[in-house]
């Protein structure tokens, strides 16, 4: 059974589009839900078991942020990237025993929560005075 398909919302994704090299700044995965209406309660489960499974085998589960007021999205889920592999596949292997859902299976079920999802890779956590100090002086 495949059970990559989970990365989609897990995250924790460990190659993505190529980012300029930027040494002591990390990569994060920014994904933004609006979740189908009823679904708000099990996707948070959903979440939280990926949560308990990653914290497990000593991995960053990331950050969860949650819509109060404004813009129309209902959670934005702020995941570091290049955690160690071994780490993520014990992490795999806890949810597949707990009967996570893998492969077509997965993406029905998450289908059915959310309404729309859009992902996308970005540099940071970090600071505009650390990011300008990995400019290539060269290039001035």
């Amino acid at each position: 059974m495949n059970i990559r398909p989970v990365l989609l919302v897990v995250g924790l994704a460990f190659a993505g589009p190529t980012l300029a090299e930027t040494p002591d700044i990390p990569r994060s995965i920014i994904e933004v839900f609006h979740i189908a209406p009823g679904q708000h309660e099990a996707f948070l489960e959903r979440i939280a078991q990926q949560e308990r499974a990653a914290k497990a085998v000593g991995l960053d589960p990331g950050d969860l942020y949650i819509h109060e007021a404004g813009a129309s999205w209902d959670f934005v889920l702020v995941k570091p990237l290049g955690q160690d592999d071994g780490k993520w596949e014990q992490m795999m292997k806890i949810l597949h025993d707990e009967g996570y859902p893998s492969g077509p299976d997965f993406f029905f079920e998450f289908r059915r929560m959310y309404t729309s999802h859009e992902d996308t890779y970005v540099l940071g956590p970090t600071r505009a005075t650390d990011y300008l100090a990995t400019r290539d002086e060269a290039a001035d």
